[in-house]
């Protein structure tokens, strides 16, 4: 038996919930690239298999998905923001371009309060999450 381990934080995805489901799947997969990509201590060791076969590590911790409606990813960018945490987002825009160029463009044509959020990922201290995603409910 393992003793169970306790994080001192919590990595949240957070979606639109009227994404059809395949966007839901991207979407996530982008949105938790962003932390892999910035939050290296958030990466554990890589995993090896009884033959030795080694593969890719991955996070350390649980990743918490939940979903709300505009209003709810609205609320909880701002959140994030107002606590000092960066999260990593994905606009509705970004379904229609094609590469990560176009991607950066797309968001930097619209101004903050008006960005069209279909998900935002954010890593940081347990309570602060929780707070973040307020209004939320995990997803199905």
């Amino acid at each position: 038996m393992t003793d169970e381990i306790r994080f001192a934080t919590k990595i949240a995805v957070l979606l639109a919930d009227d994404l059809p489901v395949w966007q839901r799947l991207n979407v996530t997969a982008f949105l938790v690239s962003g932390l892999a990509g910035t939050i290296p201590e958030l990466i554990g060791e890589p995993y090896e298999d009884a033959d030795g076969t080694v593969y890719l590590p991955m996070f350390r911790q649980p990743v918490l998905v939940f979903a709300g409606d505009a209003a709810v990813l609205t609320a909880a960018h701002g959140r994030a923001l107002d606590r000092g945490l960066r999260p990593s987002v994905f606009t509705r825009e970004l379904f229609t371009t094609g590469n990560d160029r176009d991607n950066r463009a797309a968001v930097r044509a619209v101004k903050r309060a008006d960005l069209d959020l279909a998900g935002l990922a954010v890593h940081g201290p347990k309570n602060a999450v929780d707070k973040i995603v307020k209004g939320a409910r995990l997803h199905p």
